[in-house]
């Protein structure tokens, strides 16, 4: 399997995976890869993310899918160090993130191809995420069936579009810079698809979501606690998120109104608690970041948020008991 990213010519698509630790479990994601069918030539780049167990003796005993597979070491963990290594590493002028828990369907390549031909001005596009094992609980899934655009320039939501099934044009990862290495999964913030995608729209590209490309997800996640740490993470990395693009002076004014207009939304007890999760790591990331000044000027301002929502919630909860 070839390692250099500059060997043989360019391709018109690039799947990247990252993997880490799951050796066991990638036998099925490797049988899927070798259906896959296109008139188009493509490749498929495994970045294996600092694995300690026999994740690299697995892909090397593969199916090279026609001399397709390629295997890519990335010694920093995180799921955005091992998403921007790969994608460098790759030849495609479009390059196709899923994960290695996902199967694409074997027209995925043409798919995704054909996506990008149809919106040529789009710099991303996602596509659907159907469940693998009716058994696993149906989340981390996305079953629409009609496209959906994402205007540039403006809020994005956490969850419009999955990393599981997300494809950008490489010049748009080029103009943004490449996906953040010290986010994603792997790292202390989760949010590292959105990330893209949201990096993308600020440079005045629209994304998409298009149903045509179709992965299976067989993600394993069953029971209640499953769920939470599920939601818990993604709490996590909303506020990240919001933390990031409010740091940027283009995209500040967008995503306070945005979040505030989210939060509003909530008005319940449980809704308080996801919250004080994002503003817990809202604040997190400006630390990590160093932006002090930020974290100086956020602090009594999340404070005094928090204690508004509470209150507002509290006056909620009293009215409706006492029919006021």
């Amino acid at each position: 399997m070839p390692t250099d990213p500059t060997a043989g010519p360019p391709v018109e698509l690039s799947i990247v995976i990252g993997t880490r630790n799951r050796a066991a479990a990638l036998a099925e994601t490797l049988r899927a890869l070798a259906l896959l069918r296109s008139k188009h030539a493509f490749e498929i780049v495994l970045v294996d993310n600092a694995s300690t167990d026999a994740t690299a003796e697995v892909i090397r005993q593969a199916d090279d899918c026609g001399g397709r597979l390629r295997y890519v070491f990335e010694g920093d963990p995180g799921l955005g160090a091992a998403h921007d290594t790969g994608w460098r590493a790759a030849r495609g002028r479009i390059i196709a993130f899923t994960d290695d828990d996902c199967y694409p369907d074997p027209t995925y390549v043409d798919a995704v191809v054909e996506a990008f031909q149809r919106r040529p001005e789009a710099g991303c596009i996602g596509g659907r995420i159907l469940l693998h094992d009716p058994d696993d609980l149906p989340v981390t899934i996305d079953l629409r069936e009609a496209p959906v655009r994402y205007a540039p320039r403006e809020f994005v939501a956490a969850g419009s579009l999955h990393g599981a099934n997300l494809s950008f044009l490489r010049s748009a990862l080029e103009a943004s810079g490449g996906v953040d290495r010290l986010v994603g999964t792997g790292t202390a913030f989760q949010f590292e698809d959105i990330d893209s995608v949201a990096a993308v729209i600020w440079l005045g590209m629209p994304a998409w979501f298009d149903p045509a490309p179709v992965v299976r997800h067989h993600h394993r996640r069953r029971g209640q606690e499953a769920l939470h740490r599920l939601f818990l993470g993604y709490d996590h990395g909303r506020g990240a998120y919001y933390a990031k693009y409010i740091l940027r002076p283009d995209s500040r004014a967008a995503y306070l109104r945005a979040w505030w207009a989210i939060t509003c939304g909530y008005w319940t007890r449980h809704g308080l608690v996801r919250f004080g999760r994002e503003l817990r790591s809202f604040l997190a990331y400006l630390r990590f970041r160093k932006a002090y000044l930020a974290l100086a000027a956020s602090l009594p301002l999340a404070a005094l948020c928090y204690a508004g929502f509470a209150a507002l919630i509290s006056l909620r909860i009293v009215r409706k008991r006492w029919n006021l």
